[in-house]
């Protein structure tokens, strides 16, 4: 395996609960979520989900229109008159019996007179007044149908950062950004990244947009306010807000066509996240991009008409933080191949009773993990202070590294023994 450090554990698309948080893909007959396929803090050079189809409703004729406006019409004739007659009858039995003829004063609601106030500093109608010039609405028509998603704008002259499965697939002039002004424009890519799920794309034509604040994801702490922006369902312009649920969550959303898994150490959030979100900009209250929407945890349910429903979100969104992948954006912008730090491992999860760590099933000879001394049988349980719970949970964490980075690695070698050692971690791109 190319990356050097895959999971042993894939699971089947259709078990597996994250659903990449795109728009469905529109195809002849119907709407439905695209199958799921089978990170790194430098100096950055930019400034610092359809629902299942119903049948369609059947059309009113003109016969049965004017039916339905008369069945109104007369059930509101028979109403006022029953309040008409009951307000009269009420009257007569208290003049009959002696009792006042006047009537209690109506007392009306006041009607205040509100001017409109400048957003607060921090609130989140600010900062949707801030970021939504630099969100893009991206539709992309495909070999199987089309779809849309969302996208980040980095350059004023239109590179736009976005995720790799919304343009995976996309053909050549396939891919239009809706920019928040109202105007368009045909758009190509310059690079994509499977393994971190990114994809870096440039709009022809355009000069003047809006580029977005990058901001530091190593910054957040689990409870802080967040704001998601994009195009859920193909709804441009949408802002929810959440909290930071958890960090450092890692998530497996598939496998590229080497077997290498899409694994990353995600930000989950409870701001609503839905298919057409992905590729948008999860900020924080000042604004500054703190991650890419991705993917959604989902509840699997059933269409009445037959088939899954499309997923929808249930408070469990997750979005790639940003400061992992903002090399990897300088290098799809710059034409370059993306790069990725490498243990030399494959590794897979400990079997129920075992505790927790990845286990090593093989080791790549001549790799950082093997002059280390691990070896098959050998869990890896830390790296510098992030306990490692799983297979997914190191190769998530390996890639939040640089190659060339060094770290503390700690594990239990086949033996028994724990053992630590301090290593340079590899490149993909000097792999054999």
């Amino acid at each position: 395996m190319s990356d050097g450090q895959t999971p042993q554990h894939p699971q089947p698309a259709d078990d597996n609960p994250y659903q990449r948080a795109s728009a469905g893909w529109t195809g002849t007959e119907s709407h439905h979520t695209q199958p799921l396929p089978p990170a790194y803090g430098a100096q950055s050079g930019f400034p610092v989900q359809q629902p299942a189809q119903t049948p369609p409703r059947e059309r009113a004729g003109r016969g049965r229109a004017g039916l339905v406006a008369a069945v109104v019409a007369t059930s509101l004739l028979v109403g006022g008159g029953a309040g008409i007659g009951g307000a009269a009858w009420w009257d007569a039995t208290q003049d009959g019996s002696g009792g006042s003829s006047q009537t209690s004063p109506v007392s009306t609601s006041p009607v205040a007179s509100q001017s409109q106030t400048p957003a607060a500093d921090g609130s989140v109608e600010s900062v949707a007044q801030k970021v939504l010039p630099s969100v893009v609405k991206i539709d992309v028509t495909t070999a199987q149908g089309g779809g849309s998603g969302s996208g980040i704008v980095l350059t004023a002259d239109g590179t736009i950062l976005t995720n790799n499965h919304v343009v995976e697939g996309a053909e050549a002039g396939s891919l239009t950004v809706s920019f928040d002004d109202g105007t368009s424009a045909e758009a190509e890519v310059l690079g994509t990244d499977p393994l971190t799920d990114t994809a870096v794309i440039k709009a022809a034509g355009v000069s003047d947009l809006t580029p977005a604040t990058i901001g530091k994801s190593a910054n957040l702490g689990v409870g802080e306010s967040v704001v998601a922006i994009g195009s859920p369902f193909g709804l441009d312009a949408t802002v929810t807000s959440g909290i930071v649920s958890a960090l450092d969550r890692p998530v497996n959303v598939g496998s590229d066509d080497q077997g290498n898994s899409t694994t990353y150490p995600a930000i989950q959030t409870d701001a609503a996240i839905n298919p057409g979100n992905s590729g948008g900009p999860l900020v924080d209250l000042t604004g500054a991009v703190i991650g890419i929407n991705s993917s959604i945890r989902t509840a699997a349910s059933q269409s009445p008409y037959g088939g899954q429903s499309e997923a929808g979100s249930i408070g469990l969104g997750f979005a790639i933080p940003i400061d992992e992948v903002m090399p990897i954006v300088d290098q799809m912008a710059a034409g370059e191949t993306p790069t990725h730090a490498r243990l030399g491992v494959q590794v897979g999860d400990p079997q129920t009773g075992e505790g927790a760590g990845a286990v090593v099933s093989e080791v790549t000879p001549g790799s950082t993990a093997d002059k280390a001394g691990l070896d098959s049988g050998s869990v890896v349980t830390k790296v510098d202070d992030q306990r490692i719970t799983g297979a997914d949970s190191l190769v998530a964490t390996i890639r939040s590294y640089r190659p060339g980075d060094s770290v503390t690695l700690t594990w239990t070698d086949s033996g028994g023994e724990e053992q630590s050692a301090e290593l340079v971690l590899d490149s993909d791109a000097t792999q054999g």
